[in-house]
């Protein structure tokens, strides 16, 4: 079981402890998948080529998706530039601070790998969050420094009968990338349960395209949103995810073929799948996905 509301509390607290590493541990980190990933993007139009190079680009624009999380749009170098990652991949970001030290986060990207000349981050600032909070300070023209990519997981269509996303927050994005990738593909049929937890209404990013594609596929892509201070007038759930409605409304781990996907903070992960122990070390698999059976090669953590 997890409630929004603790999410919230820990992350003023301590915002995204395993995410908000020092820059040794991500330098670390991306050495590790930086020697073991491989590129489906063409070399010749992948701007982030899994080198140790950082590349800096600029910021084209961005808008407020809601009053603590933004939207951003970076320029490629050419018109005809790809971003360079695949489908469940991150990238670093780095920027110097005014006393010279090196602050570095991974994220996310929402847009299609495919996408040429830009590409999309949504991000989320955070109190203590000292990479958030500059990017959101970053103003139209000023650049920032990215390396990558850094593979996640090796997505392959078709080979899971069916998945279920759980998510909280900016959580949403490596999963986002999974629901855009088997929607744009119409040979693969993985079928997809989304839970995907937030405080408020206004707080559901990407809400209106999953919502589209949902709509236009109802038989394959099956959507459950958790607020943990709904509105007098929301339809959606409300508490949080918990171990019966994951029993109630997805694949039970004795299924064939199932697997079950997760991000969102330390919480989230605490309570609903267990703790990774490093980026590189799933750890095992805890909290309501072991107490319904899911074994450690039926769960993967981002």
């Amino acid at each position: 079981m997890f409630s929004i509301r603790a999410l919230r509390s820990a992350i003023v607290s301590k915002p995204w402890a395993p995410i908000a590493a020092t820059s040794v541990v991500a330098a670390a980190a991306s050495s590790y998948y930086f020697s073991t990933m491989s590129i489906s993007n063409d070399a010749k139009t992948a701007t982030l080529k899994g080198d140790d190079q950082w590349v800096d680009l600029k910021l084209k624009s961005s808008k407020d998706l809601s009053h603590n999380t933004k939207s951003l749009i970076f320029e490629l170098p050419t018109k005809d530039s790809t971003l360079g990652l695949t489908t469940a991949s991150a990238l670093l970001t780095k920027y110097v601070t005014p006393k010279g030290s090196n602050v570095v986060r991974p994220y996310t990207p929402i847009s299609d790998p495919d996408s040429k000349g830009e590409f999309e981050l949504v991000v989320k600032s955070y109190p203590e969050g000292k990479m958030s909070k500059h990017i959101h300070e970053l103003k139209e023209g000023e650049t920032l420094s990215f390396k990558g990519p850094i593979i996640k997981y090796q997505w392959q269509p078709n080979l899971h009968k069916e998945i279920t996303l759980i998510g909280a927050g900016t959580g949403i994005t490596p999963l986002y990338q999974l629901i855009t990738a088997i929607n744009k593909n119409p040979e693969d049929k993985t079928k997809v349960n989304l839970f995907y937890g937030n405080a408020t209404e206004g707080d559901i990013l990407l809400k209106n395209e999953i919502d589209a594609i949902a709509k236009a596929k109802p038989q394959q892509f099956n959507v459950h949103y958790f607020l943990d201070k709904p509105s007098s007038n929301w339809k959606g759930e409300s508490g949080f995810i918990s171990e019966d409605f994951i029993k109630g409304n997805s694949p039970a781990s004795s299924a064939e073929n199932v697997k079950v996907f997760i991000c969102g903070p330390p919480p989230f992960y605490k309570a609903i799948s267990g703790g990774k122990v490093s980026p590189t070390d799933q750890g095992e698999v805890d909290g309501a996905l072991k107490n319904l059976g899911f074994s450690k090669d039926q769960v993967f953590k981002f």
